[in-house]
């Protein structure tokens, strides 16, 4: 019986959650070691970016999304985010939790800026 409940809970923990997130792209290096609410600039996040340094959504509430891939080989996510370097975005997707981390598969991105 345990192992039913085990399974079920794989099964529901691997299908992520839709959700829907706001905030900035930004450099994940600067969001942990200079601790920044919003990016410096667009031009500093894309050449971070563009030096292989991961994007990452922040929201207004310190929550970090880093953008994964559902496809396996997985493939990189920069270049979903580079057009948004910078910027406060809304982003939908599935939404998948593991020790603290948040991953998010982004069907959907446009910028916020203008809303």
């Amino acid at each position: 019986m345990a192992w039913l409940v085990l399974a079920t809970t794989l099964v529901f923990a691997a299908a992520g959650k839709n959700t829907t997130v706001t905030g900035y792209v930004i450099d994940s290096a600067c969001a942990f070691t200079k601790g920044l609410d919003k990016p410096i600039s667009r031009d500093c996040a894309a050449a971070c970016a563009k030096a292989g340094s991961p994007l990452v959504i922040l929201t207004a509430d310190g929550a970090i999304y880093w953008p994964i891939a559902d496809s396996t080989p997985a493939v990189e996510q920069n270049s979903k985010l580079l057009p948004f370097a910078g910027q406060k975005v809304t982003a939908k997707g599935k939404v998948f939790e593991r020790g603290g981390s948040q991953a998010m598969v982004i069907e959907q991105i446009e910028s916020a800026e203008a809303k």
